[in-house]
């Protein structure tokens, strides 16, 4: 089965979070998929974590190495749709991609941001539990 998983689940994975174990299991003998912005959220994510002192560089080059050990196949958006979702759900881009990511085949979510599972949940997407 493909899952669509998104920066906050891997950012949990990645940074040994309490939902850590669960999202392994979830998504074991699975394919996950989104979409190819991933790792520029994953870049961004590390850099939010510079910001505030979290982290040293060191870290995020160990966390960069476990985010490269995640086997994901990156699918392609369409850019159109995922625009008329962030406008008529009011979220950003990079979260309708998420969405769009789902849609189009036809994968549950798995996320930890409650704002982005509130909207797929709106759009009978669905939602796999952590």
């Amino acid at each position: 089965m493909n899952i669509t998983i998104d920066t906050s689940a891997l950012m949990a994975v990645i940074a040994g979070e309490p939902e850590r174990n669960r999202i392994i299991e979830l998504t074991a003998g699975n394919t996950l998929i989104g979409p190819g912005s991933i790792p520029w959220e994953i870049g961004n994510a590390f850099s939010a974590m510079f910001k505030q002192n979290r982290i040293t560089f060191k870290e995020a080059q160990r966390g960069l190495s476990i985010f490269n050990s995640i086997p994901i196949r990156y699918v392609e958006t369409d850019l159109t749709s995922a625009l008329k979702l962030s406008k008529t759900e009011n979220i950003y881009a990079y979260d309708s991609y998420m969405l769009d990511c789902a849609i189009q085949y036809k994968s549950p979510l798995l996320t930890l941001d409650k704002k982005l599972e509130s909207a797929a949940r709106r759009m009978k997407i669905a939602i796999l539990e952590v």
